[in-house]
């Protein structure tokens, strides 16, 4: 019970507190704001774009297009995620292989994060940010090179949650596929493996109110800790490790990134404590959905009970010998020619 306790306070409120002891690691790292983990294809250009959801919140995006299309009208992706990341991490990458593959695809920052507006920083709600998907179809629905009845999302980790959340709404959107699916508002509420008790639940709710009162008194909200260590002492969840491996090294670092350099708001979690996101998700037939996740992904169950809820067509592939942050950039790992031909299948 000590345990899972500990592993359920870190994934509501990051309230789990690292040494930091040790010199940090980022110094060594490319902490311009500029800075890609991946590089641009050659087949491919990328421009800066930006666009409003309807709460008048400035979105920042990357627009990346196959060079040499002409005049030929393309089918086109909306790509955000992981929960936490920027476009420069593994949204980007997926949208630049996309596009090596003939598609129009946005990669955009999330609302209050990364380059988008928004404040205050580094908050995230249930609403806003399935939003945040649907101004990026209609974005993408403006372009003169994009055919707007072929326009699909793909989400990754967190955002996996806000684009089924984003498709089941938004009958625009003809295809979605989703990696290393996490439902944020059900581990929020519910904590890993939904091993929350009541009485945690209420506890957790509590101390989100005490902090309002302190918010309130401060006039501004405080930050919680860092989301990761600065340094891992050996003895983190394996999760940990994982996330560690790619938002706190050069693998996946970004200054932007509220995981690899900094923290989301203490009452972050409220919003999701009570709104759940995919209880609408069968109303996504009959457009088809692609799940695709890790064999040893500590999220695999949200992928599998996803896919038991939803109504046909529906796929869910199991990658052998992978985990959840694998998907996030191991080109050879993520089976892009499956993505390719789903989208290609489905979007014309």
């Amino acid at each position: 019970m000590k345990k899972t306790l500990i592993i359920t306070m870190m994934l509501l409120l990051t309230m789990q507190a690292f040494s930091q002891d040790k010199k940090s690691k980022s110094e060594k790292m490319n902490t311009s704001k500029e800075h890609y983990t991946f590089k641009l294809s050659d087949k491919v250009t990328r421009q800066k774009v930006s666009f409003k959801n309807r709460y008048g919140i400035t979105l920042s995006g990357d627009l990346y297009l196959p060079k040499n299309v002409g005049n030929t009208k393309l089918a086109a992706l909306a790509i955000s995620g992981p929960f936490g990341a920027v476009k420069q991490q593994s949204s980007g990458l997926y949208a630049n292989i996309m596009a090596e593959c003939g598609f129009a695809v946005i990669a955009f920052d999330p609302s209050y994060t990364g380059e988008s507006s928004g404040e205050p920083r580094n908050v995230a709600s249930p609403e806003i940010n399935t939003e945040d998907f649907s101004a990026a179809v209609d974005f993408l629905g403006l372009q003169k090179m994009v055919d707007r009845n072929k326009i699909g999302i793909i989400g990754i980790c967190g955002f996996g949650g806000f684009a089924l959340n984003a498709t089941a709404i938004d009958k625009r959107v003809k295809a979605v596929a989703v990696t290393s699916l996490y439902d944020m508002t059900r581990v929020m509420s519910k904590g890993y493996n939904d091993s929350v008790t009541l009485e945690q639940r209420t506890k957790t709710l509590e101390n989100l109110g005490e902090q309002r009162w302190k918010d309130a008194e401060n006039g501004k909200p405080a930050d919680g800790p860092r989301n990761l260590p600065e340094t891992l002492k050996g003895d983190e969840p394996q999760f940990i490790k994982e996330y560690f491996d790619y938002y706190r090294t050069q693998r996946g670092f970004h200054v932007n990134s509220v995981n690899s350099n900094g923290a989301w708001l203490m009452t972050n979690p409220i919003s999701f404590m009570n709104m759940p996101i995919l209880s609408y998700v069968k109303e996504i037939s009959p457009r088809p959905m692609l799940l695709i996740a890790g064999e040893n992904a500590h999220s695999r169950y949200f992928s599998e009970d996803i896919f038991k809820i939803a109504n046909e067509p529906k796929e869910l592939i199991i990658i052998p010998n992978t985990v959840h942050v694998d998907l996030y950039d191991k080109v050879n790992v993520i089976p892009f020619d499956k993505l390719e031909k789903f989208f290609k299948d489905n979007l014309k």
